[in-house]
């Protein structure tokens, strides 16, 4: 897929974040697109600032979808079918995806299995649901937003992250699977696995709200612990983030900065990223890396995967794929 012009284009989760710019990029460069997110105010406000600057001939479409639930996927291609009176699409972008469930073991069952079904049942029915139409393309292209944690289960010591990295898993596997059963099966249609880093979104205080809980300053104390139980506050304390004897308001003003900090001070903007999974698409890649973190990270783990999860050896090993130092000393030295 040289170009995007002319063409009809799903993305999910775009509300917001990635699925956001990657809407209105598309949009930029004559493709049209039907989005869909959970928020229906924050896709409204997508389609619209999508449709102002879009080209003539160019529809842009926004839809409210929980892509957890299949019934609201099927519901979401219907009405996009009829609104761009179309038989078919040329590419669909999985990219809705929120966090939590960081712990198997001590963590809430619930929040559990809601992060899965978004993240990976979300992947699942889409394609499920939007392959036909794919395959009724001349050339169509089916891309899954996995993650870094999709090749490294965790977020660091101290910071299990189960839920979203078997998701993420799940989706990164899916993808691959699927390239050799198009092969086979529908030649003309492709496939690509999008991994980023860390990206200046606003995932954060998306998966607060998915999950219903409120803005930080309007947590309770109780609400506030057990985000940020004794342990993890002691962690904050010994890392400099966090005074010791803080208060609930300490606390809350912390989770504030968290959700605004992770956004605005990335590495890579959601824009950068967008820009970055469609030149790959159009690349032709089906394995695409979003942010210099990831690049690095994914290169430490294919070097050395058994020290994976041994942070201080990882750390070594990334340093080295970064300034192209050997990791260990050599027997020359």
């Amino acid at each position: 897929m040289n170009s995007f012009a002319g063409k009809l284009a799903v993305v999910t989760g775009g509300g917001s974040g990635i699925g956001r710019e990657l809407v209105l990029e598309l949009a930029s460069q004559g493709c049209s697109v039907a989005a869909c997110d959970w928020n229906a105010d924050a896709i409204a406000d997508t389609t619209a600032i999508a449709q102002s600057a879009a080209a003539d001939g160019v529809l842009v479409s926004g839809h409210a979808c929980d892509v957890s639930d299949e019934g609201q996927v099927k519901r979401f291609r219907d009405e996009l079918l009829n609104r761009h009176t179309a038989d078919h699409v040329d590419l669909v972008l999985s990219n809705a995806g929120i966090g939590g469930g960081s712990s198997f073991v001590a963590g809430s069952r619930e929040e559990w299995e809601r992060t899965f079904a978004v993240d990976w049942w979300g992947v699942y029915y889409c394609a499920r649901t939007f392959l036909p139409l794919l395959i009724a393309s001349g050339e169509g292209v089916l891309v899954n937003t996995s993650s870094v944690n999709g090749f490294w289960a965790t977020l660091g010591p101290g910071m299990p992250n189960t839920a979203y990295a078997t998701a993420k898993f799940a989706v990164k596997g899916f993808t691959e699977a699927l390239i050799e059963d198009l092969r086979t099966h529908a030649p003309h249609v492709r496939v690509a696995v999008v991994m980023p880093g860390h990206v200046g979104t606003e995932i954060i205080a998306n998966t607060r709200r998915a999950h219903g809980r409120p803005a930080p300053n309007d947590m309770s104390d109780a609400q506030v612990r057990e985000l940020i139980p004794t342990e993890a506050q002691a962690k904050l304390i010994q890392a400099g983030a966090l005074r010791e004897g803080a208060s609930p308001d300490d606390l809350r003003r912390l989770l504030a900065r968290f959700e605004t900090e992770f956004r605005d001070k990335a590495p890579i903007s959601a824009a950068a990223a967008a820009t970055t999974i469609l030149e790959g698409i159009r690349a032709g890649a089906w394995r695409i890396l979003v942010g210099e973190d990831a690049n690095t990270l994914d290169a430490a783990v294919r070097a050395q995967p058994e020290d994976a999860y041994e942070y201080p050896v990882l750390a070594k090993i990334a340093t080295a794929q970064r300034t192209g130092r050997p990791a260990r000393p050599s027997t020359t030295d």
